[in-house]
């Protein structure tokens, strides 16, 4: 989604590496033991887990968080992570260095998820079990062999804009903010709440853009469309990000108070904000669940288990906040 400044976490019992930008030259090393092939694993040797995501934002940076976390709470799973700066050839290179490494298990959330053939092509060929978390690939094989770990973003659209329109009583003007084009979240998000705005006659979509997942971006956009003269009662964005910046606009332009806002993903400053009653409404995506499905699935296929998927899915809910529930997910974004 978002740039995010490099950094570099330190090894710790859970060996988690986060760069961004890198060469595969210039990847850390997995301990250089010899590697077993995924049916020789034993129950109790240690698995190495190298981890490929599209960026670190705020959202994928808890999920990076919780995918150590659950590793570290194994006590027998090492877990890399890589950031590819939302870069395909970089996610690439990192991908075939985890291969070369001989990892046991590579989990990949994509940067774009039409272009995820290479990375699955890399990874097959090796042998290597791929587990894909968060963002769903286009051409995701639906007989679990490549487990696809997440929530589902249509609904997520769709129970965000019905939140919205039951705010608005059915009736309003609204604008759009959308992520990454070439992202499944985006397009499935705006879909459902397109859908939902369909569905209601008093409702209207008036402006809709791209703002690449980022709160500067977010911020930009809603206030050239102030600035323009352009009214909306109603602020659909494809995650908190970007509804914070259009927060920040419309604050600075006095029209925050008579504009309702809703995001997705309930990260921490998104759950801050419905608190403070900036936000309206977000859809909590729960970062702690999809982290430790997506290291057991990949855990259980180096293994050489079976990972139960319907049609390649592992789902994890979701959840409305809205300020009547939102002190539920304090402390959860």
């Amino acid at each position: 989604m978002r740039h995010v400044p490099r950094r570099l976490a330190a090894i710790v019992i859970v060996l988690a590496v986060v760069v961004g930008g890198c060469s595969s030259n210039d990847l850390p090393l997995v301990p250089s033991a010899p590697a077993a092939s995924p049916s020789s694993i034993g129950s109790s040797s240690r698995v190495v887990i190298g981890a490929s995501f599209a960026v670190l934002d705020p959202f994928l940076a808890s999920l990076a968080d919780a995918l150590r976390a659950h590793a570290q709470a194994l006590g027998d799973v090492n877990v890399q992570v890589l950031s590819a700066e939302a870069s395909t050839d970089t996610q690439l290179e990192q991908v075939q260095a985890f291969v070369d490494q001989r990892v046991d298990a590579i989990v990949v959330v994509p940067v774009d998820t039409d272009a995820t053939a290479p990375v699955t092509a890399v990874v097959r060929g090796a042998g290597t079990p791929l587990v894909y978390l968060n963002r769903r690939p286009a051409d995701l094989p639906t007989d679990g062999s490549i487990p696809y770990v997440g929530s589902d973003s249509l609904a997520a659209g769709t129970m965000q804009m019905e939140a919205l329109a039951s705010r608005a009583g059915d009736d309003g003007t609204v604008a759009l903010l959308i992520g990454d084009p070439s992202n499944e979240a985006a397009v499935a998000r705006t879909e459902g709440a397109k859908d939902v705005i369909v569905l209601h006659p008093g409702m209207r979509l008036v402006r809709e853009a791209a703002a690449g997942w980022d709160r500067r971006q977010a911020h930009d956009i809603v206030q050239a469309w102030l600035a323009a003269g352009d009214t909306f009662g109603i602020v659909s964005a494809n995650d908190d990000e970007m509804a914070l910046g259009a927060i920040d606009a419309l604050r600075q332009a006095e029209l925050l108070d008579s504009t309702i806002v809703g995001g997705v993903d309930g990260t921490a400053d998104g759950l801050a904000a419905i608190r403070a009653g900036d936000l309206d409404v977000t859809v909590f995506q729960d970062a702690a669940t999809q982290a430790a499905k997506a290291v057991d699935a990949a855990v259980d296929l180096a293994r050489g288990r079976t990972v139960a998927t319907t049609d390649g899915v592992i789902d994890v809910p979701q959840t409305l906040v809205t300020r009547d529930n939102v002190g539920d997910f304090l402390g959860h974004g």
